[in-house]
Order: C-alpha cells, then structure tokens, then sequence
C-alpha cells in the first residue's frame, strides 16, 4: 500500500509536467502568418446617404470614401496610405441596411499605385453606443492575393437606433477603420 503511494506519487509530478508541455505544444500554431500591412487611426471612412436612410424604403445613393493611414508594411516599404471610393444607387433602401450582413468585394487602391481587391463576409452590429463593421476575407486580386483581410469600421450608433425604430434619419456615418492584411 505505501509502495502503491510511493510510486504514484512519484509518477504524477512527471505526468502533470508531459501533460503541461502536450496542452502548451497544441496551443502554438503550426504556421503563424505574416503581417503584409496594418492601417491604423487616424484611418477613416465616411458614408453619405442621400436622401438620408429613413424606415421608408426608398431609392438611395450610398457614397463612401475610406481614407487608410498611416499604413506600415514590412514586405513594401514604400507602401504608407490607400483609399478607396465607391457611389451606388439602390432601391428599397431602410435605416436597417446600415445592420445586414453579407458578402462584399471592395479595392483599395495603395500610394504606390498598387491595388488589393478584397472579398469578405461583412458583419455589423451596435455595441453600446458604437456601430461596429468587420469585414474578414482575402485578397482575391492585386497586392497581396492570398493573403487575409481584416477590416473594422467603428462609428457612432447614435442616429442608427432612433431610425431603425422610425424615429429619426441617418444621412452620413463617419468611422475609424483598422485593416490588416495577413499572409497566411
């Protein structure tokens, strides 16, 4: 009995230490990507809505323009800012398209005159007074094809709930925007 005692106490120091190294080995990545680019405040994005986005489906042209820098990228140097505009016209627009998730394909076009076309899964929801956006996809053209993408758009919610609930109109959403671009 003391030598049963004697020898698990002596194997399970020895098994909870292989135990430790087994669970701390399986929390590492076999492969980490490598950063391409980061884009940081005071990074932003500005979209109007005219007419303004009311409850009432209408017709609205929706115009963005996102401005990227100050950009860092280790693999291009030279690469420091991007843009990207857009306009378009939809019909049956509401104050809760500003909540819809869904594919979308946007092109950042870089200072060096390089462009990333990225294709992403867009996410948006209010978190306390925040309006937060995440696109997560890849870069399916250009600079840095096959590499990941992540974008968060973060702007006031303060006229998005008083619309969504027929109380109010929004007619621009101004927010900071952090992308990264991962090699994988």
């Amino acid at each position: 009995m003391i030598t049963s005692f004697r020898t698990a106490a002596a194997v399970l120091p020895a098994a909870a230490c292989t135990s430790a190294l087994l669970v701390l080995g399986s929390s590492t990545p076999a492969s980490a990507g490598v950063l391409d680019v980061t884009c940081a405040p005071p990074s932003s994005e500005v979209v109007n809505f005219s007419p303004p986005l009311t409850m009432t489906p209408q017709t609205v042209t929706v115009s963005t323009t996102t401005q990227y820098g100050p950009c860092v990228s280790l693999s291009n140097p030279a690469l420091t800012s991007g843009a990207r505009t857009n306009s378009s016209s939809a019909p049956g627009q509401t104050c809760l398209e500003l909540l819809t998730n869904g594919p979308t394909t946007f092109t950042v076009t870089w200072n060096t005159g390089q462009t990333s076309t990225i294709s992403a899964n867009r996410t948006s929801t209010v978190v306390g007074a925040a309006l937060v956006t995440t696109h997560t996809g890849t870069v399916t053209a250009g600079l840095f094809a096959g590499s990941t993408a992540v974008q968060v758009l973060t702007g006031a919610a303060a006229d998005v709930l008083p619309c969504t609930l027929g109380l109010g109109t929004v007619a621009s959403i101004y927010s900071a925007v952090t992308l990264e671009i991962t090699s994988v």
